[in-house]
């Protein structure tokens, strides 16, 4: 019976993926509850198992004395009860021992075969749970130490919108908030998505994945683009606004390489696939400059800037041809705000003829940094890729006509 109950135990280590150290701690404490069960008795009880001979014996140890020694006050009462369980009353213990006398050290086994039914049920049951609880425990350490990278899976239900996606020992879910708006799933597809975060309840570890975190785009270039992989080319920001357009700013310390080029391939084969990937978002990508004109420059390009002045308090006033001013702005002011997020700071933009037939005292305000705000150092203007919000920036007041008239149609990449 030894070697079944043994090779029954590696079974299920193996079905569940856990160390046989875990199965058998779990089935001695199983054991252990079943014995006290059965005696009635909350006293110290052991269970030993011998790997080697697959013997189980369960044993009651405790030490007899007229009176329980004093403990430490500061000591919880889960505490004290721990620590009076190894100890019995001379009275108790003639129970066991008629012969047994203050200072003895009591050791029976109890035989297994005598725990009864009941008790044997509720040891399964206990090792059924453990196994269970030690399995949750092993899939959030392994899923714990993956966020912040890629997974795929199979769309095993959408609820409500949410998408529940099977990984295989576990599932995560894709709340809708999180998905490409303009992508619809059915059970059984293949999908791929960023783990954002993993939590544990009552039943078990929740892995949240998402589609729209920008950087489940910087993921998908890691993949793509071998120099990002190997570090030669690093992403330092991505802005998205997801399944229609994003940015994504990348720089490189070895001048024999074109960090734009490497992540375009050849023929655009590399961007291409992620485009692809993300249900054809355009993807803006631009070499990053530790400049800021320059960066900006970038980040609204192919507008034509006529002018850009860094106010100091996080803002910049960015002047463009009149011809290029929708262009810079974008459908909705969505070109603006992904520059915005990008560069680290609220880019107002206004058109030549506009900025020149302003008021004086009125461009002195616009020119004037606002009290009370932090102008933000280097590192923060351009935030790396985790770091990267998903709230838009603000937008200059100035074009609010123009965005409320395209927030009239549906938002599409230009």
């Amino acid at each position: 019976m030894a070697a079944e109950i043994f090779e029954s135990l590696n079974l299920i280590a193996k079905s569940k993926n856990l160390g046989p150290e875990v199965v058998v701690s779990t089935l001695q404490q199983s054991l252990i509850n079943a014995a006290k069960k059965y005696l009635n008795l909350a006293k110290n009880i052991e269970a030993e198992i011998e790997k080697e001979t697959g013997e189980i014996h369960v044993y009651l140890r405790v030490n007899v004395v007229d009176d329980y020694p004093d403990v430490d006050p500061a000591l919880t009462p889960e505490e004290v009860a721990a620590f009076d369980e190894k100890y019995m009353l001379v009275a108790e213990a003639h129970e066991y021992n008629a012969d047994a006398i203050e200072g003895d050290y009591l050791e029976m086994e109890i035989p297994i075969e005598n725990f009864g039914r009941a008790a044997i049920q509720s040891a399964k049951q206990i090792l059924l749970q453990k196994v269970r609880d030690a399995e949750r425990d092993k899939i959030f350490e392994d899923y714990q130490h993956r966020i912040g990278t890629l997974v795929s899976g199979t769309v095993q239900q959408v609820d409500r919108g949410n998408i529940l996606v099977n990984l295989g020992k576990t599932e995560g879910i894709i709340p809708l908030k999180e998905q490409i708006r303009k992508e619809r799933y059915r059970q059984g597809d293949t999908i791929r998505a960023y783990i954002a975060n993993v939590s544990t309840n009552t039943k078990g570890p929740q892995i949240l994945l998402s589609r729209t975190h920008p950087e489940f785009l910087a993921e998908l270039f890691k993949l793509e683009v071998p120099e990002i992989y190997d570090g030669v080319v690093t992403i330092k920001a991505v802005s998205r606004d997801p399944g229609y357009r994003a940015k994504i700013a990348v720089t490189t310390k070895d001048d024999r390489i074109d960090p734009v080029g490497a992540c375009v391939g050849m023929k655009g084969n590399r961007v291409q696939a992620i485009v692809r990937e993300l249900s054809n978002e355009r993807i803006d990508i631009i070499h990053w400059s530790d400049d800021m004109h320059s960066y900006i420059r970038r980040a609204l390009s192919p507008a034509n800037l006529k002018q850009i002045s860094d106010i100091g308090d996080g803002r910049v006033v960015v002047i463009v041809g009149d011809e290029d001013l929708s262009q810079a702005i974008g459908r909705g002011g969505q070109n603006v705000r992904l520059a915005s997020k990008l560069i680290g700071r609220e880019l107002d933009i206004y058109g030549q003829t506009e900025f020149g037939n302003m008021p004086p005292e009125e461009k002195e305000a616009l020119l004037k940094p606002r009290e009370g705000f932090k102008v933000p150092g280097l590192a923060e203007i351009v935030a790396p890729a985790a770091a990267a919000s998903s709230a838009p920036a603000p937008v200059s007041s100035k074009f609010s006509e123009l965005e409320s008239l395209f927030s009239k149609k549906k938002p599409d990449a230009e």
